[in-house]
C-alpha cells in the first residue's frame, strides 16, 4: 500500500508541475515561570532569521538564557547566551559566534512581533531578540521582523512587569526555554 501511495505522489508531482506535499509549519513555545507563549514564523518574509532560530532552538542554545533587557511601554529582549552567568554585566553581550544578514520587510513592529536584536551594524544579528509589548513603529525598517506571538501575550506583559535594575534587568531572574513544534 505505501508503494502505491508513493507511486501516486510522484506521479501527481510530475503531471502537477512538481508540486510536493507541504512540509508541517511549526512554531516556537518560549516556556518561562510566568507560563508559555507561542510564536508563528513568518519563513516567507525572513527566512534565514526563520531558520537560524529553529537552528538555535532545535540545538538548545536558548535554554537557560534569560530575559535580560525588559523596558516597560516597549519590549522584552533576551537570547544572549551570556545571560546564563551571574555577572549581569556582561549579559547582552552574547551570541552564537557568527552573525546572519539583515531580512527588513514590510511588517511592522506591532504588539507581539517578534525580532532580531542587532548592534550599529545593521548585518550583527547572531541570537538576541525581542518581542514587541507596545507598537514601536520606529523600528521598522531597522530591525527584522520574522514571527509574531500567537498565544501567551499575558506571559509577555508579566515579564514587562517585572522589578528591574538600572541596565532594565529584572531582579529576579527570568529564563526560558524554548523548543520547536509543529503547529496543531
Amino acid at each position: 500500500m505505501r508503494k502505491i501511495l508513493m507511486l501516486v505522489g510522484m506521479v501527481v508531482a510530475m503531471v502537477g508541475g512538481g508540486v510536493s506535499p507541504a512540509m508541517p509549519e511549526e512554531i516556537a513555545v518560549i516556556e518561562t515561570k510566568f507560563g508559555n507563549m507561542e510564536l508563528e514564523f513568518f519563513s516567507d518574509k525572513a527566512p534565514g532569521h526563520v531558520k537560524n532560530f529553529k537552528t538555535l532552538a532545535k540545538a538548545g542554545f536558548y535554554n537557560g538564557t534569560l530575559f535580560h533587557r525588559v523596558i516597560p511601554g516597549f519590549m522584552i529582549q533576551g537570547g544572549d547566551p551570556k545571560s546564563k552567568s551571574p555577572d549581569r554585566s556582561m549579559h547582552g553581550m552574547g551570541g552564537p559566534g557568527y552573525n546572519i544578514k539583515a531580512e527588513f520587510n514590510d511588517i511592522k513592529h506591532d504588539r507581539g512581533i517578534l525580532s532580531m536584536a542587532r548592534s550599529q551594524d545593521p548585518n550583527s544579528a547572531g541570537s538576541q531578540f525581542f518581542i514587541i509589548v507596545k507598537n514601536s513603529y520606529f523600528l521598522d525598517g531597522q530591525y527584522t521582523v520574522f514571527g509574531r506571538v500567537t498565544k501567551g501575550m499575558e506571559v509577555a506583559d508579566k515579564i514587562i512587569n517585572a522589578p528591574r535594575d538600572e541596565r532594565d534587568n529584572p531582579l529576579d531572574p527570568v529564563s526560558m526555554k524554548i523548543t520547536i513544534k509543529s503547529k496543531e
